[in-house]
């Protein structure tokens, strides 16, 4: 059995996330107004992104770990865009804190050039 997590973008702009064992028949249910909640007031609703899993729990956990992500990390998930994704993963106190030691370069291993003698 195959199992989902998807990504709906809402008629207001914002995104939905959720998981199931049966995509078509969940992304109806969503459209039709069946699923309370959430995306019942905001329709019409588009799939943004999906992914599939051989395990429930697996869906689970990726609906779980997007419902927490930030607005920008969202859209970098649904673009394709693993830099900014990566990017946006980065904490706004540690981003400052790398800017002003001059570290701009998120890569492991990187050296403020600076420095190095």
């Amino acid at each position: 059995m195959t199992f989902w997590a998807y990504l709906l973008r809402c008629s207001d702009g914002s995104y939905y996330a959720g998981h199931t064992d049966d995509l078509e028949r969940r992304l109806g249910q969503h459209q039709s107004g069946e699923v309370q909640g959430y995306t019942c007031q905001r329709r019409p609703l588009a799939l943004v992104w999906s992914q599939d899993s051989a395990r429930c729990d697996e869906a689970l956990a990726a609906e779980r770990q997007i419902k927490g992500w930030s607005r920008r990390k969202k859209e970098a998930l649904i673009a394709g865009d693993w830099a900014d994704l990566h990017d946006a993963a980065i904490p706004p106190g540690e981003r400052a804190l790398r800017l002003r030691s001059g570290r701009t370069d998120v890569g492991a291993g990187c050296t403020n050039l600076e420095n190095d003698g």
